[in-house]
């Protein structure tokens, strides 16, 4: 069938979501039984999810999360680590995004921290919000270079500004002075502003040694951790309960 002109029109708008709902409906056997209103209702029905998932997307690759695949909906209670159910579905409405608080997940290697981070940061796209992601190690060479070569500005920026940041794999090396000052401009920057998200082996109460200064330590941890939710979990590693890979909530 010749293509409706109606419908090249859309394609030429950009009207994509238009366009595929227009096609269907023309192939629909009861096309006669819709009113114009439904017709239109319709079509500006599709438009408004295509639109919607088109930006999901685009946040999702600007958030370059580990766990691209991890949602809050696949999250596993069974497994003892102590993750508290409640908690994690009060984050999971993410009010405490839109109330510029932090989240700090910490405990041993393979009890699914990073995974529970990205399932956090891939809700938090789908509400409409801007995330980054970052492993701490590869962000401070990532700075580090970025002094040198005159990126800083612009990284700074992302850092900053994104709704929710999410910082894996804090510690347990000590910082240095350039990461130390870092550190203290971006949780400066996004106090009261943003929400930072971090994992870490370490106890929260380690922390202030992994800063290695103790003026330093005091204002950065007292931004980060006083209007903090925590998610202390505990508990074998999933890779060995499960196998490397099962259901991808194993880091």
């Amino acid at each position: 069938m010749l293509d409706h002109p109606t419908h090249s029109q859309l394609r030429e708008l950009r009207l994509d979501g238009m366009a595929d709902a227009f096609a269907e409906l023309q192939s629909r056997d009861d096309i006669g039984d819709l009113s114009h209103a439904e017709w239109l209702g319709l079509l500006i029905d599709r438009e408004a999810a295509s639109r919607s998932t088109k930006k999901f997307r685009s946040r999702m690759r600007a958030a370059k999360l580990r766990h691209v695949g991890a949602c809050i909906e696949d999250v596993d209670f069974r497994t003892p680590r102590k993750l508290d159910r409640s908690l994690f579905q009060e984050l999971a409405s993410g009010r405490w995004i839109g109330q510029k608080q932090n989240l700090l997940i910490t405990g041993p290697c393979g009890v699914g921290k990073t995974w529970l981070a990205c399932a956090l940061g891939q809700g938090a796209c789908r509400g409409g919000k801007s995330v980054l992601y970052h492993r701490l190690p590869r962000l401070f060479a990532e700075l580090e270079l970025a002094h040198g070569d005159g990126r800083f500005p612009r990284l700074f920026r992302q850092l900053v500004r994104t709704d929710v940041l999410i910082l894996d794999d804090w510690g347990p090396d000590r910082l240095t002075a350039g990461q130390r000052r870092d550190l203290m401009e971006i949780v400066e920057d996004r106090y009261g502003t943003g929400s930072t998200v971090i994992t870490s082996q370490l106890p929260v109460e380690a922390w202030h040694d992994v800063v290695d200064e103790p003026t330093f330590a005091d204002a950065i941890l007292d931004r980060l951790v006083h209007n903090a939710h925590r998610l202390a979990l505990d508990g074998p590693s999933l890779r060995k309960t499960r196998g490397a890979g099962a259901e991808g909530e194993t880091s």
